[in-house]
């Protein structure tokens, strides 16, 4: 019975201590919380570092794994700190004892015999040197062995491993150091970025040079023997040291904050890092010819995806304290730049077309009297020409015509909808820019004038962007053919560009487009506080055109505006009764008729034995409700006098009907 009981009492101590280490790792398991702590990597469509966003604490640490540094590193660090790490169980017995012995006889460290498995430990959880600490290292090795494979450790040190003041990792010390990549590492900067995670204080080398030297040469010569042949060990210890910290990537720093929240690290965007460092470059050499506190913001946008390819939120000078705000997003008067828009929505309609003559002569509006921009007036022009010159009356008078209640539907239903003030409606003052609108919600317009009518907001990401059609495709091509104009001064042809000016120089603007990209240039302060003599033309329309002069071109044909080419111009389709049909028999009390008709110019008269009827311009639909039974001539004739009619009976309820005879459908139908 007592031999019994002791078996029993083996058997449980044998058991505790096998299950004493999961107790443990339950119980005290390893915190990873600096393994997550990582800062934002944005890049650019082609996967290039575009800007890079520090981890909490002002660090600058990137999440890295193995494959996102160069072989020869891997290669370098495993020669260097643990020849054995793919064989041990997170601790080697073998360096242990080297150091223990070496330890003893020289009475203090000589090598600490870590495996990279410790060190990851130690990096994950940094505390003071010493015996204690080193049992809780190797306690914490075996922990990461049992929960993570190999190259998830590696990860772990490449991700946390310093490299001087308060950049950690590999990839973040590449850039730091090298600017590049960690994936386009040599030899040398690999040897560098090794030996400067041992001491990194001890061997930066922007401030010991030689220390630093010497201790990348010792992981060549020692370690990188077996790896490097004669040849590039030499090439490698012949290589100079960095001379100084460069900065971290920063480009598009407004966009790269807004995609930060969104996501996770690495962020693809929709832009182009070359392109952006030239339009940045751009925009702050626009900036030197500005006046104080003013700033400039633009977008570049692929105009079929509406990928953007650059953003400038505001390139600020060092006294504007205004350079957090990203004022693509920043709701500002558009002054002129409407203009196109409302021009292509009165030729879809049919109230006028390229060629039509127009007054430009005081005129009021009610109480509205608008003037143009020089106080002066043209008399008889084209509509055209009213449009390249930017006149005011003629738009306001359009806008009498279209209705500002539809003009603004219009622009919402193309995703840019005009910010008016709280209670107050869309009115005539609209067609001069007398609404809100930002530079994100412009370039999306004129992206839809280039692209066929079709709408569709801006993206920063790929994928593609625009939608269906809101605008009639002849109409938005006939506004584009309107707009291509040579740039003042010269520039890049075949580019439709427009400008505007808001009330007393607070902000100008220029937009532009040609058969592959749309950009928008925006000019003013932040504060908006007007800036005495600024337009759009001479502000914003130079670095439009200069930023074109980035883009591979891609030209536009402009409109030839005369006479006898003016229909071409909108397309040729024509006037056709869809309902009611010829001899047709309608049921008298059953409702309103709906007239139908497609093609023909616009406006369109609608008449019945002869007299006309109520009609709205823009609609090819009417409902004519008849007076009574009898016989009736429906008739339509467009803007250009072509007519279509048809003869139709309206009969009493329960009068016999014609064989084949048509009775009226119902609206719904």
């Amino acid at each position: 019975m007592l031999r019994k009981r002791r078996l029993w009492m083996l058997a449980a101590c044998l058991g505790a201590l096998m299950l004493a280490p999961f107790a443990l790792d339950r119980l005290f398991p390893p915190n990873l919380t600096r393994l997550h702590a990582v800062g934002v990597e944005v890049q650019d469509r082609d996967g290039r570092v575009l800007s890079v966003l520090p981890a909490p604490g002002g660090f600058w640490r990137l999440a890295t794994r193995p494959e996102d540094v160069s072989p020869i590193l891997l290669d370098l660090l495993i020669a260097a700190e643990d020849r054995r790490f793919y064989q041990h169980p997170g601790v080697d017995p073998l360096a242990l004892g080297r150091a223990a012995g070496q330890w003893l006889r020289a009475g203090r460290v000589v090598s600490g015999g870590s495996t990279l498995t410790m060190q990851a430990a130690r990096l994950l959880e940094p505390r003071p040197r010493g015996l204690r600490a080193k049992a809780i290292e190797i306690f914490r090795a075996f922990q990461l062995e049992a929960r993570f494979s190999k190259r998830e450790i590696l990860g772990i040190w490449l991700t946390l491993a310093p490299q001087g003041g308060n950049i950690e990792g590999m990839r973040a010390g590449s850039l730091a150091w090298f600017g590049r990549p960690a994936q386009r590492l040599d030899a040398a900067e690999a040897a560098l970025l090794i030996a400067l995670a041992r001491r990194p204080a001890a061997l930066s080398p922007d401030r010991h040079a030689e220390a630093a030297r010497a201790a990348r040469d010792d992981v060549l010569r020692r370690r990188g023997a077996a790896i490097l042949s004669p040849e590039d060990q030499a090439l490698a210890l012949a290589a100079p040291l960095p001379s100084a910290r460069l900065p971290m990537p920063g480009l598009a720093p407004h966009l790269a904050r807004e995609l930060a929240r969104q996501g996770e690290s690495p962020i693809r965007s929709s832009l182009d890092a070359g392109l952006q460092r030239a339009s940045e470059r751009l925009a702050a050499e626009a900036l030197l010819r500005l006046p104080d506190r003013a700033s400039v913001a633009l977008i570049i946008t692929d105009l079929r995806t509406r990928e953007t390819r650059a953003l400038v939120g505001g390139a600020f000078g060092a006294e504007n304290r205004a350079g957090a705000l990203d004022l693509t997003r920043a709701t500002r008067s558009p002054g002129s730049a409407l203009k196109p828009f409302l021009y292509a929505m009165a030729f879809e309609q049919g109230l006028v077309r390229p060629d039509t003559l127009l007054s430009d002569l005081p005129r009021r509006f009610g109480a509205y009297a608008p003037e143009n921009f020089d106080r002066g007036f043209t008399g008889r022009i084209t509509a055209a020409e009213a449009l390249r010159l930017s006149l005011n009356l003629p738009a306001v008078a359009l806008l009498d015509g279209v209705g500002p209640a539809r003009f603004a539907a219009s622009l919402r239903s193309a995703g840019a909808a005009p910010v008016l003030p709280r209670g107050v409606d869309a009115s005539l003052p609209l067609a001069l820019g007398g609404a809100g609108t930002t530079l994100r919600d412009m370039v999306g317009l004129y992206a839809l004038l280039g692209d066929g009518g079709r709408a569709g907001g801006l993206r920063f990401t790929p994928g593609q962007g625009a939608g269906a059609p809101v605008l009639e495709a002849r109409a938005a091509a006939a506004v584009a053919g309107v707009l291509v104009q040579d740039f003042p001064g010269g520039g890049p042809r075949g580019v439709a560009w427009k400008t505007g000016t808001s009330w007393g120089g607070r902000d100008a603007w220029a937009f532009g487009f040609d058969g592959r990209h749309v950009a928008g240039v925006w000019v003013g302060r932040p504060d908006g506080t007007p800036i005495p003599g600024l337009t759009g033309r001479d502000a914003a329309l130079p670095v439009l055109a200069k930023l074109f002069a980035l883009l591979p071109e891609a030209p536009l044909e402009r409109a030839t505006i005369r006479a006898d080419a003016a229909p071409a111009a909108l397309g040729s389709d024509p006037l056709r009764l869809l309902f009611p049909p010829p001899g047709a028999v309608l049921a008298e009390g059953a409702g309103p008729v709906v007239l139908r008709v497609a093609g023909g110019r616009r406006p369109l008269t609608f008449l019945v034995d002869g007299a006309p009827i109520a009609r709205d311009a823009a609609r090819r639909e009417l409902g004519w409700l008849p007076p009574g039974p009898g016989f009736y001539r429906l008739a339509i004739m467009d803007a250009e006098g072509a007519l279509v009619a048809a003869d139709v009976r309206v009969a009493p309820p329960g009068a016999p009907r014609a064989e084949g005879a048509v009775l009226r459908l119902t609206p719904a139908e």
